[in-house]
């Protein structure tokens, strides 16, 4: 389970990426796309265009965190890019935590994903 302070600034990368890419290639992302410093402490949340994958980029001040999730069934609610202007969604720590635990933002309900037993 993942945690995180009231005080961590959450940015989502509106559009989808290359979840190919690792440390140097969010790193650049971070820094181009979203204009933003990955090593000032937030957290940026990406995904790939069908919303199955999300992966996390966080600086902790000794280092680089990448941390990723593949959903087995089902996809991530994600906000709609509706200012072709706007590149980023600055969120409160705890909405992270709901869109990584399925939980539809907009209509405030669980996604039907596949559990294990």
């Amino acid at each position: 389970m993942l945690s995180f302070a009231g005080n961590l600034r959450v940015f989502l990368a509106l559009e989808p990426c290359d979840m190919r890419k690792s440390f140097n290639g969010l790193q650049s992302l971070v820094s181009e796309r979203l204009g933003e410093d990955p090593m000032q402490g937030a957290v940026f949340a990406f995904t790939n265009k069908s919303r199955t994958r999300l992966k996390l980029l966080y600086w902790d001040g000794s280092g680089l965190w990448v941390l990723a999730k593949r959903l087995e069934k089902g996809s991530f609610s994600w906000p709609k890019v509706t200012d072709p202007n706007k590149a980023k969604l600055k969120l409160a720590p705890e909405a992270l935590s709901l869109l990584m635990d399925g939980i539809d933002m907009k209509n405030g309900c669980l996604r039907p994903w596949y559990e294990r037993e």
